[in-house]
């Protein structure tokens, strides 16, 4: 197998990863634990797994200088991404929450335009207006779903994860470009396990876990190493190999993985506001990606010479 085809294996089964850890997640909050003591162990595990791993790849220095870019990536990539993430997760149901995180490339977009004064042409413009009638249709007309009763907060904190996770990679694309990624992300991830000890330690010690079932105990260390951990490694090896755009689109089959795993397991419904609302996010999103054909000429007669 070649190395450009290991890689899109790589970031199919990441993808497979993230559609199982929609539910898998769900299965465990808030019953067992909830959502901010699930994160203090997935995170608290996670970085002990990075500085592992360290310990096995090239030594580099960080200048003191690009630490408060580390810290910033912590906050947004760490700490707030998957607080809201997971306690918006608690509260909502599988596939809407698969279906509001397609919504990231759009607000990196976004966030590029008025932070590194980048233009958008008309139809960017208009595939986001469609994705925001999506999300704003999921966050809404959520709160109506029987089983989740707060399901339109919950739609709300994972679109501030989406959000939050976009800032993260705008601020990290300087690091990856000047350092090998697990120099730096040991430190993004312990300086996110310091900021979210306040906020998980009280709800982790309150876990009974010797009341904990067995099955519910894979289910955490599922997210901790493949969720987290595994899923991390693959997309660097992807990100070697194929092109930004290329591991982006990957994005788009978790919900895909998310709404089969769901229903299969009759953890979730599909009804007609998931599918409306699905349908104008990804029609979003296929606006705000589509490549420019002027670009596709000229790669193509580069190609050829």
């Amino acid at each position: 197998m070649s190395k450009r085809n290991l890689a899109l294996a790589g970031a199919t089964v990441v993808s497979i990863i993230y559609g199982l850890t929609f539910t898998i997640a769900k299965d465990v909050m808030p019953q067992h634990i909830d959502a901010y003591g699930f994160i203090f162990l997935r995170v608290g595990g996670s970085t002990i797994l990075f500085w592992l791993a360290w310990f096995f790849m090239p030594k580099e220095k960080i200048d003191l200088t690009d630490f408060p870019r580390i810290i910033a990536a912590a906050f947004f990539g760490v700490a707030f991404n998957m607080l809201t993430f997971f306690k918006g997760l608690s509260l909502t149901s599988p596939i809407s929450a698969s279906v509001i995180m397609v919504s990231t490339p759009m607000i990196v977009l976004v966030l590029s335009a008025i932070i590194m004064k980048e233009r958008m042409k008309k139809r960017m413009v208009g595939g986001i207006l469609l994705g925001l009638i999506g999300t704003g249709f999921l966050i809404l007309y959520g709160k109506s779903i029987a089983n989740a009763p707060q399901a339109g907060y919950g739609n709300f904190l994972v679109l501030m994860n989406a959000i939050s996770y976009s800032f993260y990679l705008i601020i990290v694309k300087k690091l990856m470009n000047q350092y090998n990624a697990f120099t730096f992300v040991k430190w993004i991830y312990l300086f996110g396990f310091l900021m979210v000890i306040p906020f998980g330690w009280g709800e982790f010690s309150q876990v009974t876990w010797t009341d904990v079932p067995v099955d519910i105990l894979w289910k955490i260390g599922f997210v901790v190493v493949f969720s987290t951990f595994l899923t991390y490694l693959l997309n660097l090896l992807s990100m070697k190999e194929l092109k930004p755009t290329t591991v982006a689109v990957f994005i788009y089959l978790q919900p895909v993985f998310a709404t089969v795993f769901a229903i299969g397991l009759g953890k979730d419904d599909l009804n007609l506001i998931k599918i409306v609302s699905a349908v104008l996010i990804f029609s979003g999103v296929y606006l705000v990606t589509m490549p420019n054909k002027n670009v596709e000429i000229k790669s193509d007669e580069e190609s050829q010479q």
